[in-house]
């Protein structure tokens, strides 16, 4: 991989041989400085093989290929490491289905890149002015809206949108934290990172986004998923009572 970009994009995959392509053309449209990890969870049709093809002819993308499907949280500090360890000043996290388009991706870089800024931690966020969702049924919208008020009280988060992945962090305060600590596998590692940050002081941002729900292939969350997330938040919630 190239090492002259300061920003490492990562995109976790399983089975997005669909969208993976295009989104890695629309990352280099918008910001053709960036580098591009993909973590590929050993999907069965064909993306990570197409990973390494496109390694192969561009300097500026990795692929990390695990054996098996082990969570978008794992994968997302499996990330975070690899950033750390190559010295990377910021790392992006993207879902790869298009739901965070890569016009955004100027807009999450620019306040947490400039050489003044006060922030650590940019959001992309549909629920600030100018943020919205498009696609979703009624019921995953309340459900979405549930888990970021719960997430809010439980964690004492100032940030509108807890549950969205697609962030800029600093890596400077991406240090300041245990990555061992990291309990979430799945979906719910999107607020306990948050979490974790916020102990150790981090200034967040939020920047408008429009989520759009996927056009091809399937989703991954599920009913298990979130469940799983209410109990975890649960938990990281009545540790900071406990334990501030």
């Amino acid at each position: 991989m190239a090492d002259t970009s300061r920003t490492l994009v990562v995109v976790a995959t399983y089975n997005e041989i669909e969208n993976l392509p295009r989104l890695v053309d629309g990352v280099f449209e918008y910001c053709p400085d960036v580098n591009v990890l993909v973590i590929d969870d050993n999907s069965p049709d064909g993306t990570g093989e197409w990973c390494d093809q496109r390694c192969e002819g561009d300097a500026r993308v990795a692929c990390l290929h695990r054996a098996g499907k082990l969570g978008l949280g794992s994968a997302t500090v499996a990330g975070f490491r690899y950033a750390l360890e190559h010295e990377y000043e910021f790392v992006l996290t993207m879902d790869a289905d298009f739901s965070h388009h890569p016009r955004y991706l100027p807009d999450l870089r620019g306040p947490i890149e400039v050489a003044d800024s006060q922030v650590d931690v940019m959001v992309g966020s549909r629920y600030v002015p100018g943020g919205g969702i498009e696609g979703w049924p009624l019921h995953r919208l309340i459900m979405s809206r549930g888990i970021n008020t719960y997430s809010r009280m439980l964690l004492g988060l100032s940030v509108n949108d807890c549950s969205g992945a697609f962030r800029c962090y600093r890596t400077s305060i991406l240090k300041q934290i245990d990555l061992d600590e990291v309990r979430s596998c799945g979906y719910s590692y999107v607020e306990e990172i948050l979490w974790l940050l916020d102990r150790q002081g981090a200034r967040f941002g939020e920047a408008p986004i429009i989520f759009v729900d996927r056009e091809l292939g399937q989703t991954k969350i599920n009913w298990q998923e979130a469940v799983t997330a209410v109990f975890l938040i649960l938990r990281f919630g009545i540790q900071r009572l406990l334990w501030g």
